[in-house]
């Protein structure tokens, strides 16, 4: 990532965030990856039907069309920048309120949208990861689960692990054990020349790539992704292991624990499907 970052809160240029917030003091709120194309979003309505579902479990008002308005201005002013390809974070918080966990009757909405430039060529599938297993596992809170709501110290946690490790991904557990994603993306198995990935009853977040996955991208190279309960030993008797996320759309892994691939058919066939759709 390039170090300058473009910033704006409630559609106005800003380097600064009013207090008191509710996201800031209870994470009460939900967030957006978005990645640009020559400024130009990717796959903005599962962005939206996701922000749309959080919206509606967290009890906050539906700013989808206001949210929208936000992320093509910004657009619009990355564009501007001439960046080939960014990564733009939209932020929403409940905004200020008084003391206490209670949510104020009648919050305002506060919408913060960071944008920032990639470095790398998108169009490139990422080369493949080195995984390990985080220690700490995600709580289990089904209320919670799928919608990607703004605490993530689990993920903070993971990534503190990851990168003392020297890893590229770590693989996230549920209190049960059973693999729920990787830190940063949703995993998927390949077995038997089937697609496995983890249900997300308990904990996890449905990504905007988990779900294009399974209703376009797989079926159009012949295949369909079972949601199941996986385990470690399913990892390890995989014949192929990649993650999905926003800025990678699909990622091989080379290595977890002591076993190794180095073939990566089905993630590469499914990189395609993802250069057909944006190239």
């Amino acid at each position: 990532m390039s170090s300058k970052i473009l910033i704006w809160l409630d559609g106005s240029p800003t380097t600064t965030l009013p207090l008191p917030d509710r996201g800031l003091g209870f994470g009460d709120g939900l967030f957006e990856t978005f990645l640009l194309s020559r400024g130009h979003a990717l796959f903005t309505e599962l962005h939206f039907d996701r922000l749309r579902e959080g919206l509606a479990v967290l009890g906050m008002p539906d700013c989808v069309l206001e949210a929208r308005r936000h992320l093509e201005s910004a657009a619009n002013a990355i564009s501007q920048e001439g960046w080939t390809w960014a990564v733009l974070r939209m932020t929403i918080t409940r905004g200020a309120g008084p003391r206490g966990y209670a949510p104020p009757e009648n919050p305002s909405i506060r919408i913060l949208v960071e944008g920032s430039q990639i470095d790398r060529d998108c169009l490139q599938m990422s080369s493949a990861a080195n995984v390990s297993v985080a220690p700490i596992r995600l709580a289990t809170q089904p209320m919670l689960a799928r919608i990607k709501h703004l605490n993530r110290l689990e993920q903070v946690l993971a990534a503190s692990f990851r990168h003392a490790e020297g890893a590229d991904e770590c693989v996230v557990l549920d209190q049960s054990g059973h693999v729920i994603s990787v830190i940063a993306g949703n995993i998927f198995v390949v077995s038997q020349n089937k697609i496995l990935t983890p249900r997300l009853v308990d904990c996890g977040v449905e990504g905007t790539r988990r779900r294009i996955i399974i209703e376009k991208w797989a079926p159009s190279i012949g295949l369909d992704v079972s949601e199941a309960e996986l385990t470690l030993t399913d990892l390890d008797n995989a014949d192929e292991i990649f993650y999905s996320n926003s800025l990678v759309a699909v990622r091989p892994v080379a290595t977890l624990g002591k076993n190794s691939w180095d073939h990566y058919e089905v993630c590469s066939a499914l990189f395609q499907q993802f250069l057909e759709e944006v190239a």
